[in-house]
């Protein structure tokens, strides 16, 4: 087996697991095998900068493979066409698979990344929200509410307590909420 043999293996099996990585992934290929292989020191060895919840290891399966494909591709490019010393062209040849899997590693540190603070308790409240009626309240009726909860707009079923109507657009404070329905009151109600 030659040097450009063995780089070329390297591209090959490199590429070829990154390509099946890929369709896996984002094509939904399932394999038929299912199975975890634990590293001891992979999942929790270093955060390399990544707030919040997700931890990315600096060796990491895709980072591998990248090294491969690209220590693999860059040797036999190396040794095929042009005239350096084995020793220069396996230098060369893994400083490009160390920088291609750096950059995929910076990568996937930046996607992982989360800036978000955790919600608290109070944020999911429903009580106390202020919206505005979309649907009237009709006398003993029921009309629909628009709120924001959690930065999300939400909008649920509105009654009031006391069975009284409010018109369409009013702005109301939700007093309770229960199986599904936000007993509101009007807004100026609450300024009084």
């Amino acid at each position: 087996m030659t040097w450009s043999d063995f780089y070329l293996f390297c591209f090959l099996v490199g590429f070829a697991l990154v390509t099946m990585s890929f369709l896996a992934g984002a094509v939904h290929i399932h394999l038929p095998l299912k199975m975890h292989v634990p590293f001891a020191s992979g999942h929790h060895g270093g955060s390399m900068g990544v707030r919040g919840g997700g931890h990315i290891s600096r060796f990491n399966a895709l980072s591998a493979l990248m090294f491969l494909a690209w220590f693999g591709g860059t040797g036999y490019l190396l040794t095929r066409h042009s005239h350096m010393v084995a020793l220069l062209s396996l230098g060369i040849s893994t400083v490009a698979g160390l920088l291609a899997a750096w950059v995929i590693f910076r990568f996937m540190v930046k996607l992982m990344q989360t800036t978000d603070t955790p919600m608290k308790s109070e944020d999911y409240r429903i009580e106390g929200s202020v919206g505005t009626l979309s649907m009237p309240i009709r006398e003993n009726g029921t009309g629909e509410i628009i709120f924001a909860l959690a930065g999300a707009r939400r909008c649920a079923g509105a009654r009031t307590g006391d069975g009284k109507p409010i018109e369409k657009g009013a702005e109301v404070v939700i007093e309770r909420y229960d199986k599904g329905i936000a007993y509101v009151k009007k807004w100026e109600e609450f300024t009084k």
